[in-house]
């Protein structure tokens, strides 16, 4: 804010003060950039093309909103052409971006805070995608019935990419094993070649080939492809082990929509063959209360479902939106493995009473959450 004391010596020094978003649109106009926006998987999606374009020996500049696992940061400066971040839409901050290849993963009311409604949210991204110059291009998915209604709006030159036959880039013949997968690579007829991941589930199959398509039109080798995504580790925070105590799994995830606590689920049903206690912090009141049902029907899918307070975030509480409110909304869809606990340092003791040998613990949020990991790794330990 204005009283900070930074602001007010850059006021009085004369020295430009603005918004994230503006200096990342602004830091955009001096390299060939390379924007991935969607709803879900622009982190890991944006990491994988950060490493393939240093796998190319390309030198990028990365900027995303997660920890690289061998970066062990968010942010990098490199000596090449490309600028590759994440665009986040939160704020309408997606205005202020100004792509060379702009890529779409998918699109889901999110932040409907600060959109009208979602056709308005629609027309930010199609705003995005014809802010490219006439020389830059858009990757956008074929599989996402929101993006197949705006595509003829878009006036750009345009590739898609995802499971559907109709896809310019394809996945064909995927084999899902545990905690990997590996997949065919068509664009159109011309098969390019296997991929093989290392980072589980279907929607990373997904992330991946969004990055193939992007680096295929950047004109980078599908050898060199293939070779940087074998190798790629993940992302903080996405699907990622904490430890093992005691023949219990503790995983950490940052999915806060319900899309998102699917492809957690159903990633950690692939790959573990125990029992799913999940512990679910909300995050925002808002999402909470426009997305109530769809959390019930997600979080229902894990054996045990343990819910702490919400995630306030940058939010006033909201009358009546609690996290038990998940709970009582579940208990009257007749699923009675939902626990309400309140405080987020309670749920160390709720996991502890449930455990036992060969369940997997998940620990979902986008907020603090992630704070409790260690502390309940100890305690499983210690039991």
């Amino acid at each position: 804010g204005e009283d900070n004391p930074e602001v007010q010596q850059a006021h009085e020094r004369g020295i430009p003060v603005i918004k994230r978003a503006e200096m990342l649109g602004e830091l955009m106009r001096l390299k060939f950039s390379v924007g991935i926006a969607g709803t879900h998987g622009k982190t890991t999606t944006t990491s994988m093309i950060g490493k393939i374009l240093r796998h190319a020996n390309l030198q990028p500049t990365l900027i995303v909103g997660g920890v690289v696992a061998e970066l062990g940061t968010g942010a990098t400066l490199g000596a090449g052409e490309y600028l590759v971040t994440e665009v986040d839409e939160y704020d309408r901050s997606i205005y202020s971006t100004f792509p060379s290849l702009a890529v779409v993963l998918n699109v889901e009311p999110d932040h409907l805070d600060c959109y009208r409604d979602e056709a308005d949210l629609l027309d930010a991204f199609v705003s995005y995608m014809n802010r490219v110059p006439f020389y830059g291009s858009v990757v956008l998915s074929a599989d996402d019935n929101r993006l197949s209604g705006v595509m003829e709006r878009v006036t750009r030159p345009m590739k898609t990419f995802g499971f559907s036959p109709h896809a310019d880039y394809r996945a064909v013949d995927v084999v899902l094993e545990k905690g990997q997968s590996s997949f065919a690579v068509f664009c159109r007829d011309e098969f390019l070649g296997k991929l093989h991941l290392t980072v589980p589930g279907r929607h990373n199959v997904a992330n991946a080939l969004a990055a193939t398509a992007a680096a295929t039109e950047l004109e980078v080798p599908f050898a060199t492809i293939a070779d940087a995504l074998a190798e790629f580790t993940g992302v903080g925070r996405r699907f990622e082990l904490v430890g093992t105590a005691n023949g219990i799994t503790v995983i950490d995830d940052y999915a806060h929509h319900p899309t998102e606590i699917n492809a957690t689920l159903s990633t950690a049903r692939q790959q573990f063959d125990g029992r799913i206690i999940a512990v679910f912090q909300p995050h925002l009141y808002s999402r909470t209360r426009d997305f109530l049902p769809d959390f019930v029907t997600s979080l229902a899918a894990a054996d045990q479902c343990i819910l702490t307070d919400i995630y306030p975030a940058r939010e006033e509480p909201i009358p009546g939106i609690t996290s038990d409110r998940i709970r009582q909304e579940a208990q009257k869809a007749g699923y009675d493995h939902f626990e309400y606990v309140g405080k987020k340092e309670n749920a160390i003791e709720a996991v502890v009473s449930l455990a036992r040998p060969g369940d997997t613990v998940l620990i979902i949020g986008a907020g603090s959450i992630t704070h409790i990991r260690n502390d309940l790794l100890r305690r499983l330990e210690a039991e």
